[in-house]
Order: C-alpha cells, then sequence, then structure tokens
C-alpha cells in the first residue's frame, strides 16, 4: 500500500488542497492519500484556529473523494510536530510505504521544521508546485540539503517505494487558493 501524508492546519480546507491531493494520488501512483488535520502549525498558526471537529468536517466535504481519507488523529496521539507523526506511523505500519507530501511554500520554511532532517530520513516528500514558488523553492535550504536525493520528476511514481532519503518536485497546473488569503476574505 502507497500513502500519502498530507499534513496542514486546514483552517479552511479548500479546492486547492484537493488539486494538490488528486496530483499526488495519479503522479506518485499512490493508493491513498490521508490528510492529517493538525491540532496547530507552530510555524503558522498564531490567530485562532478553527475547532478541530470543524475543520475535519469541512475537509471530508471538500476531499469528497474515495481515496482521500481526513483525520485528526494526531491531536489524539498528542503529536506537535510533523515528525511525532511520522516516527508514530512508520513504526505501526512498517509495511505500509508513505509518502510527505507538501506544497512549494513550504519547502521554503522546511528547514525550520522540527527535526527536518529526520523526516526526510523517514519517508520520501513529493513538493507540489505553487505560484510564486516555482523557482524559489527548488533553491530553499532544505531542498539545497537534499539535492543529492532529488528523483526527477519523470519517475515521480517510484518515490513511494525508493528509500529515503528522496524527494521530487511536481510541475503541472497550479492552483492559487490559499487559507489564509480565504481567512482574509481575499
Amino acid at each position: 500500500m502507497r500513502i500519502g501524508l498530507y499534513g496542514g492546519s486546514f483552517n479552511p480546507a479548500h479546492l486547492g488542497h484537493r488539486h494538490v491531493t488528486l496530483t499526488a494520488l495519479r503522479r506518485l501512483a499512490l493508493d491513498r492519500v490521508w490528510w492529517l488535520v493538525t491540532p496547530g502549525n507552530p510555524l503558522k498558526d498564531r490567530g485562532l484556529l478553527a475547532p478541530m471537529a470543524e475543520r475535519c468536517a469541512q475537509a471530508a466535504a471538500i476531499a469528497d473523494h474515495p481515496r482521500i481519507a481526513v483525520t485528526g488523529f494526531e491531536e489524539a496521539i498528542g503529536a506537535r510536530y510533523t515528525r511525532q507523526t511520522i516516527r508514530y506511523l512508520t513504526a505501526r505500519r512498517p509495511d505500509v510505504h508513505f509518502v510527505w507530501i507538501m506544497g512549494a511554500d513550504s519547502l521554503a520554511s522546511f528547514h525550520r521544521w522540527r527535526g527536518f532532517r529526520e523526516i526526510a530520513a523517514r519517508v520520501p516528500i513529493a513538493v507540489i508546485d505553487r505560484p510564486g514558488h516555482t523557482l524559489r523553492a527548488p533553491n530553499a535550504r532544505a531542498a539545497r540539503f537534499l539535492a543529492g536525493a532529488r528523483v526527477p520528476e519523470d519517475q515521480a511514481g517510484t518515490l513511494a517505494l525508493r528509500r529515503p532519503p528522496a524527494w521530487t518536485y511536481l510541475h503541472g497546473p497550479r492552483s492559487n487558493l490559499s487559507s489564509t488569503q480565504i481567512r482574509q476574505g481575499l
């Protein structure tokens, strides 16, 4: 089983999240993608978050796909950082090939994530292009650190089966939607 993990606040969830997920399902040859609705992002969530149950329900309505599962289990296991979630899942499901999915905007700050090297050493990573990040993200600090582990885009379908560290950058149609802009009414 190949499962993509797409974490975020989903505050609010929107069709851009669905677009990234459908791209990942297709281009990475994944069986499923799990949306991991986080209790909060230590680097981004400075304002008020909608309640977890509300964000999960809205995310499920937006996802609306048989191969996308929405979960808020990070709150239940007390995970505050992605590396805790990755540790938990890989220890309990060694038979699953997990891939971490992130937007190119997240790659720009990935080096600031608690334990980003550990995350990259535990699961392959797929970076999906975002408007305004096409040229900047592949030159980000974490991208430079992981340069030797980059998988060519035309081999993205093999990413889930590769031994980490391994990552790819997927180009294609992009969504301009942003949770921050939606919250700000833009």
